[in-house]
């Protein structure tokens, strides 16, 4: 009966644990003021992969929309038998196992967690840095970017969104937030850079 208890109680206490959502993550600056260590996350991202923190973010938002535990829907046999998920893709990234253990090889990450947003956006990272060099897309071309991120290295070189317009459309839509993301960076860049007690003095 105990063991029945913990098992049925442990995953509430994870849940628990469960970073929340940013309160207003249509605006980058809010986003990571309200989370100051993600600025610092993202920081080693841009320094490490060289991939523009905006452009990171930007397709997160359209991934995950920054939810820790995020994964696709529950698909049901008979409309009422859980029969398991789309794809096994999870947490900020949405990245997949299959994807995600490459990228514990190759970083030496080998402990990261797709639920903690420090390795997911090092993963994003990681990804958009190979999809530069397999295919030569720009790390700051946030629509290529993401239709290489959603239909993998070898998917994008063979054209396959070209038969897909919604995701396109998806794409320029990662594309224009990443815009304004930056756009919006640029006007707080000097704030979440600053310490605690210059902010204390001057803002």
């Amino acid at each position: 009966m105990k063991k029945f208890l913990i098992a049925l109680i442990f995953p509430f206490l994870l849940a628990s644990c469960t970073t929340p959502q940013p309160k207003n993550i249509s605006n980058v600056c809010e986003i990571f003021k309200e989370r100051e260590d993600w600025w610092d996350d993202a920081n080693d991202m841009n320094d490490r992969w060289g991939t523009p923190i905006h452009v990171v973010m930007a397709m997160m938002y359209q991934e995950s929309s920054f939810k820790a535990d995020a994964a696709p829907p529950m698909e049901y046999f008979l409309g009422f038998i859980p029969i398991g998920r789309a794809s096994s893709a999870y947490g900020y990234s949405q990245a997949k196992t299959g994807t995600w253990d490459e990228y514990k090889r190759e970083s030496g990450n080998s402990w990261a967690d797709r639920d903690d947003f420090e390795d997911a956006v090092d993963f994003m990272g990681w990804y958009t840095n190979k999809t530069y060099r397999i295919n030569k897309v720009s790390k700051w071309d946030a629509k290529n970017q993401y239709l290489n991120y959603h239909e993998g290295w070898g998917g994008y070189k063979r054209k396959t969104y070209r038969k897909k317009a919604w995701l396109v459309k998806v794409a320029k839509k990662v594309d224009a937030r990443a815009k304004r993301y930056a756009q919006q960076l640029r006007g707080c860049e000097d704030y979440l850079n600053s310490s605690w007690l210059w902010r204390l003095m001057f803002y």
